[in-house]
């Protein structure tokens, strides 16, 4: 009995001093930085909107219904990413398979939107970074938010491939809340984007 209990032990995460999984904690450091960086990006657009008196209106140039189906990709995303934790968290590992690759089509399926709307608006409607301010803006702020993403997907095509191998269970599974961690940031960071910009 204690050999079985000192094997399951060797499977747990490693403790830490502050009573919070080390790579947990360096996300949480990581996402400080980031809440600076994007403030800084949205504080910046805020200040030029309203100091512009010849702002243009955001749906006359973007594409409001796409972008609003697009930010309900999303949110999905961080539904499925919630289910695949709560998966593992039960040990049903074909479930939290099943969650993981949800997350990572919605996450691939944002990025091909974003894609195809840059690519009219660049080449179609002649809308560049630098044909106007907003234009400059626009580009910058989602840009910088869709390279986050990116980001994300191939972390989470990393997750999915270690889910498949086995490698993730009851016991050992950090990873996917840490990762979940900056996921529903970036969602929550897109939420505000598709706010202020797009509808605002």
């Amino acid at each position: 009995m204690t050999s079985h209990a000192a094997t399951a032990d060797q499977h747990l995460e490693p403790p830490s001093t502050t009573g919070i999984p080390h790579d947990k904690m360096g996300m949480w450091v990581f996402l400080c930085s980031e809440v600076m960086f994007f403030t800084g990006l949205i504080g910046a657009y805020l200040v030029l909107r309203f100091s512009s008196s010849s702002w243009p209106d955001p749906s006359k140039t973007l594409n409001i219904p796409l972008t609003a189906f697009n930010t309900f990709i999303l949110i999905c995303s961080s539904v499925t990413m919630v289910q695949s934790l709560a998966a593992i968290q039960r040990g049903d590992t074909r479930k939290m398979k099943l969650f993981l690759s949800l997350t990572l089509l919605f996450g691939a399926g944002f990025l091909s939107v974003q894609v195809y709307e840059y690519n009219k608006l660049l080449f179609h409607e002649h809308f560049t970074p630098s044909s106007s301010l907003f234009g400059s803006v626009f580009f910058t702020t989602t840009g910088f938010h869709g390279f986050h993403v990116f980001c994300g997907v191939v972390c989470m095509a990393y997750m999915t491939g270690k889910a498949f191998l086995g490698k993730l269970t009851q016991a050992h599974h950090q990873g996917i809340e840490t990762l979940g961690l900056y996921w529903h940031f970036v969602d929550l960071v897109w939420i505000i984007l598709f706010t202020i910009i797009y509808l605002f």
